[in-house]
């Protein structure tokens, strides 16, 4: 069984047991979190939502929040004496999937 869920403008699909980084929610440690924006359903068969399954809910426990690893993008124009370098760090949630409920 899966789901697949919408989370600040990106879709995941997720099982029972996942673990994954969301964008950060400001939630403490061992808290839970009901995801109600699920896209689809697979249980034996697709239900597929317009734009969302009703009824459908993922469960979640928080795990930790935390900061990625930085990303550094450099821009260099040749000839021209120009660079940009930046960085970003996202700010995620760590969740596990604990219920899927179809």
């Amino acid at each position: 069984m899966y789901a697949i869920i919408k989370n600040g403008g990106k879709q995941y699909r997720v099982s029972e047991g996942d673990e994954l980084s969301l964008d950060k929610m400001s939630l403490e440690a061992g808290s839970v979190v009901e995801m109600k924006e699920v896209l689809a359903v697979n249980a034996g068969e697709l239900k597929v939502g317009t734009p969302f399954v009703e009824g459908a809910v993922v469960t979640a426990e928080v795990i930790r929040e935390g900061r990625d690893r930085k990303v550094v993008t450099f821009k260099k124009r040749r000839r021209k004496d120009s660079k940009v370098k930046r960085g970003f760090r996202r700010d995620f949630t760590r969740v596990k999937i604990t219920k899927i409920a179809a």
